[in-house]
């Protein structure tokens, strides 16, 4: 293997410069297990950013490893449009026994495509031809996704502009805590909704993230999205709860709107949900909304079968009993101390999240990012996130060992410690 092939050099040479995570990770990664990834050096490294969400179960997770090998060495279905296969019946069948029917969520599944942003297209698309209105009500710093209808409901301006085009058919409105407790939540939106005169075109549906994970670990509270779902409510507008992060057990619970006790209308899941880092999506919603003409929302690539296996087992692995929803909340409270220290001590502006979600705001965006290249020097993988990269994420997998955990966040404390 030549000195070319182990350097960045290829990258730099054939890749595109839309690269971005291995500009903040500047080496070759081969191989990784549960928490922990080695580059091709054999250097060792904490992985506490997960696959962006994609691996709640780690890396290379064994059980799921296991069911995948198997089913590939029997010639198991790969590819299959939307075909009916075994492995998209296990599935579906395991989501309904250990998921929707346990918390009482009559949801269709629809399969999208393989990634987060076709499920918000296909969510997006379904409420406009339900409600036959075009306008899509969003939040302030939300992210749903890179495609055109995503796009338009991410608040963003760097990502927005890379459209190229004017987004349209939708309007942003103020998430919680957005004016920092000055104004009643909600008042904006309702005055606009109850003014014929507001210029607002009555919104087909509103899109929200539970907690913003891209736009900062913005944590909405539960009285809040209560208050929104009865908005919705009143005004005729369906709820979508974009999942796709904070899902799957990110926040503790499978989804992490069950802490607000609210059943949104339409619900979209990726990332995790294969288990495995496997492309898959979902698009749930109540049976009524399924108005679907056959064939008119497809895609090639909505059957990966592979991912069906792997979800499967996550599902029956992680979802039969309360044991991970009740680890994730003990290993939440560890996280939340020991950054409420970290604040105190090392002049961050605030802390906050949810389950295994966490962030550290810091008043200098240049110093958070500061942060994480140090943690990358000490061997932990962190990224930052906010609309001007101030507030460095934490997002290990939900299956990190107790002294995998301890051992990141001592590597973040010594990280601020040498960036003051």
């Amino acid at each position: 293997m030549t000195m070319a092939q182990t350097s960045m050099s290829t990258f730099e040479l054939l890749e595109s410069e839309v690269r971005s995570y291995c500009r903040g990770w500047p080496v070759v990664f081969d191989h990784a297990r549960g928490s922990q990834l080695w580059s091709e050096d054999g250097r060792r490294y904490l992985d506490f950013f997960a696959g962006a969400g994609s691996l709640n179960y780690g890396h290379n997770n064994p059980i799921l490893k296991r069911a995948l090998l198997s089913y590939l060495e029997r010639d198991g279905l790969t590819h299959g449009l939307d075909m009916a296969t075994t492995a998209k019946r296990e599935f579906l069948e395991s989501f309904q026994e250990l998921v929707l029917g346990p918390r009482q969520l009559p949801y269709r599944v629809m399969f999208p495509g393989p990634t987060g942003t076709n499920a918000v297209e296909a969510a997006l698309k379904l409420a406009r031809k339900v409600k036959g209105r075009e306008s899509v009500v969003s939040f302030t710093n939300a992210f749903h996704g890179m495609s055109l209808g995503s796009l338009a409901v991410t608040g963003n301006a760097f990502k927005r502009a890379g459209a190229g085009i004017p987004l349209v058919h939708s309007t942003p409105m103020p998430f919680d805590d957005y004016l920092d407790g000055r104004v009643p939540d909600f008042l904006w939106f309702e005055r606009l909704l109850d003014d014929p005169g507001s210029g607002l075109n009555h919104p087909a549906a509103v899109i929200v993230e539970t907690v913003q994970g891209e736009g900062g670990i913005n944590v909405a509270r539960p009285e809040w999205l209560r208050a929104l779902a009865e908005l919705c409510t009143r005004h005729d507008m369906l709820l979508i709860v974009d999942d796709i992060q904070m899902g799957c057990g990110r926040t503790g619970a499978f989804f992490s709107f069950e802490e607000a006790g609210i059943t949104p209308d339409i619900v979209t899941l990726s990332k995790s949900i294969s288990g495995y880092g496997l492309p898959m999506a979902l698009t749930l919603f109540r049976p009524e909304l399924d108005l679907w003409e056959p064939g008119e929302h497809n895609g090639t690539f909505r059957g990966n079968n592979p991912a069906f296996i792997t979800a499967t087992a996550a599902l029956h692995t992680y979802w039969a009993d309360t044991e991970l929803e009740s680890r994730t909340a003990r290993l939440s409270e560890q996280v939340e101390q020991r950054l409420l220290s970290l604040c105190a001590e090392h002049g961050g502006t605030s802390c906050r999240g949810r389950g295994l979600v966490w962030g550290i705001e810091f008043e200098d965006p240049a110093r958070a990012a500061a942060i994480c290249a140090r943690a990358f020097e000490r061997g932990l993988l962190l990224e930052t996130s906010g609309p001007e990269g101030q507030v460095v994420k934490l997002l290990p997998p939900l299956t990190v060992r107790d002294s995998e955990l301890d051992e990141g966040l001592d590597i973040l404390d010594r990280a601020v410690l040498a960036t003051p």
